[in-house]
Order: C-alpha cells, then structure tokens, then sequence
C-alpha cells in the first residue's frame, strides 16, 4: 500500500476510534445524571438493602415513582451499573458496585460526585454567555452547591479529619484539648467545625463564608446541639488582608477554599496576619499541577478542569476577581503561601484521597 493510502488509512482509522470514545463520553455524561438521581433517590441504598428486587418493589421501597423508576432501571442495566435477570425480573446491584455506589460506602461513595454534573449544567447557558462576553456566574446561581460540597466534604474531610487529618499535625489535638482559638475560612455548612467544637469544649471556633444561607444552617446545627464555643459570620474576604485582625488565632483552617476566592493573596496574606506567632496553617486543596503537561494521567482531570471552568473560576471572576481557578496546582500554591510569609511547607497526600493536597506551615517567630 502506497504512503498516501495508509495515511488516509490511519486517520480513517482515528476518526473511527474518536467517534467512539465520544459516543463512550456521551454515554457516561447520561449516566452520571443518572447516578446522581439514584443517589438523590435512595435507589442505589434501597437496591443494596433488597438485594434482588423488581421493578415495583424498589419503587415501594425507595418511595418513588414505578414508572420513573423502570426507566431508570434501564438506564443503569444498560450502562452495567445494575444486573438485569430476565427470567424473574429482577434487578441486582452487584456487592462491588454498592460499595462505590451507597451513603454505607462513604467515603468511598462516587455517587456523591456525580451530583456535580447535574448542577454544573444548570448553568450552561450562563458560562456560554462568559465566554463570549467575558465576566463570571455568581455563587446566587448554584443553589444545591454548598449542599453537596457539605456531602462532598463529609467524606473526604469530616470522615478523616480525627483519623488521618489532625494527626498530621503532631501538637494540634492536645493544644485542642486545653483551648486555643481556631478559624475556618470558607467554612460552608460548618461541619467541620461543628465536630471539632463539639470534641474541644475549651476551645473556641470562628467560621468565616460569603455564603449566608450555608451560615444561616451552620448556626441552626450549632443551636440544636447547644454549642457556645462556635460563631459564624458572613464576612466577604476580598479585603481580609486589611481587615484582619493581627495574632488572633492559634489555628487557622481553608478546606478547598482558598482557589475560588476573589482574591486568593489577599486571603493568603490575611491569614498569615491572622495567625499568631507560631501558629498553624492547614489548606486542604486539589492534588494537580499547575502546568497542563504534568496532568495529562491525573485520573479526573478533565472533571476538575470543567468544575474550575463552570463553578470555581467563574464564582471568582463574578466577584471581579482573578480566577485562579480549581486547577491552580501545586507549584503556583507553594508560591502564593511563600509570598504571604509563609516559610517551610509540608505538603501531605492521604492514601484514601487522591483528589487533594494537605499543606501544612506554621507562621515564623
């Protein structure tokens, strides 16, 4: 065969493995919309605790809809997610997959994660407009958002943070223990620090959010379990830097905070004022690079690219700030704390959690 034949050969042969990998694409969005549902629903729960079940009687169980239910059913034998067994009409979700699949999987539970796709495309329409007229869709547009970071954070933060977090700081638990004054910036629903002020009487926690609505169910929890050593305020951080108040806190804490912010120096630099003398800075955020190259094998790097485009980046620019983005990396975080003061960094991987980073300083004498 001439070269020009197997040339047109091979990129026949390209476009025919393209055109399945996006068929495979289409395919997966559906069900992860799919699996978000089940979750959602209890359905994926109600298959693992019937263990062989029809059509009606997961409905009866889960107390949803049988017709609505059958088609999901469909979706999920046909996507290999559930086994279909014809000859009683039955339906089985394999032990394997309920322990991926089910809230007694947690944190295992990436059905908890497919919630993202569902909500990212309820904006679509409004990033489509960003990109031709620049600007960004403000945290007002993402209503279940803090819901499932809430959800996403009690697995890989609020499951670990006794077991695995805490202990990477040598001196933390005891100095909880007899009182110290710790922040949370970014804290969402609080769950965090609800846990930790509920285990540390003698300490006293401040949580920090622009979001009043996660605030407003952070105090409600703190209430219900009669917590005084817990306050909440709804305090915007692109000037903390100025606003902070100087050696306040012995402990300060950002879980997956600090790259949607309007102005993340700034915040950096504002924590580092913050902490007092000797005291200690833990981050929680993504494990990536800050170069694309370096994340060609990063197993969901193009869900968290598409997450900084739908949600972090753009959240940030709608405040008309820098957009640092999800993805900002390693590199250009150890660079940013450097720059707010901060000396030697400790950057720790748990073996549970792949998705981020633990950086770990303290705030030089």
């Amino acid at each position: 065969m001439c070269n020009v034949c197997m040339s047109i050969s091979d990129e026949a042969n390209t476009t025919d493995e393209f055109a399945v990998q996006l068929l495979d694409m289409l395919n997966s969005g559906a069900l992860s919309l799919m699996v978000s549902i089940g979750h959602r629903t209890g359905l994926f729960d109600s298959l693992a605790e019937l263990a062989s079940t029809t059509c009606e009687q997961l409905a009866a169980h889960a107390g949803q809809d049988r017709r609505y239910v059958k088609e999901w059913l469909g979706a999920m034998v046909t996507g290999g997610v559930v086994k279909y067994l014809p000859n009683t009409d039955e339906y089985v979700l394999p032990g394997s997959h309920a322990a991926l699949l089910t809230r007694s999987a947690a944190p295992d539970n990436i059905a908890v994660f497919a919630q993202y796709i569902g909500i990212l495309g309820q904006v679509e329409d409004k990033i489509v407009d960003c990109f031709r007229h620049g600007g960004g869709v403000g945290y007002e547009h993402y209503p279940r958002f803090h819901e499932v970071m809430a959800e996403d954070s009690g697995q890989t933060v609020l499951a670990g943070l006794e077991e695995y977090i805490l202990p990477l700081i040598g001196d933390i638990v005891p100095k909880l223990e007899a009182g110290i004054r710790v922040l949370d910036v970014g804290c969402g629903k609080g769950r965090v620090l609800l846990q930790l002020a509920s285990c540390n009487p003698k300490s006293h926690f401040t949580g920090y959010d622009l979001s009043s609505e996660a605030l407003a169910e952070a105090r409600q929890q703190a209430e219900i379990a009669g917590l005084t050593n817990i306050q909440f305020e709804d305090r915007d951080l692109s000037d903390f830097e100025h606003t902070a108040e100087a050696e306040e806190f012995d402990f300060v804490t950002a879980f997956d905070a600090v790259h949607d912010q309007a102005v993340p120096q700034g915040v950096l630099n504002g924590i580092y004022k913050t902490l007092k003398t000797c005291g200690t800075f833990l981050m929680q955020d993504i494990c990536a690079s800050s170069r694309l190259e370096n994340n060609l094998e990063h197993p969901i790097a193009p869900l968290l690219y598409t997450l900084s485009t739908m949600h972090c980046m753009t959240v940030s620019l709608a405040q008309g700030g820098v957009g640092l983005g999800t993805m900002w990396g390693e590199e250009l975080a150890q660079e940013m704390l450097h720059k707010a003061g901060f000396g030697a960094i400790d950057v720790h991987r748990l073996d549970h959690d792949f998705q981020n980073n633990f950086y770990l300083m303290r705030k030089n004498s």
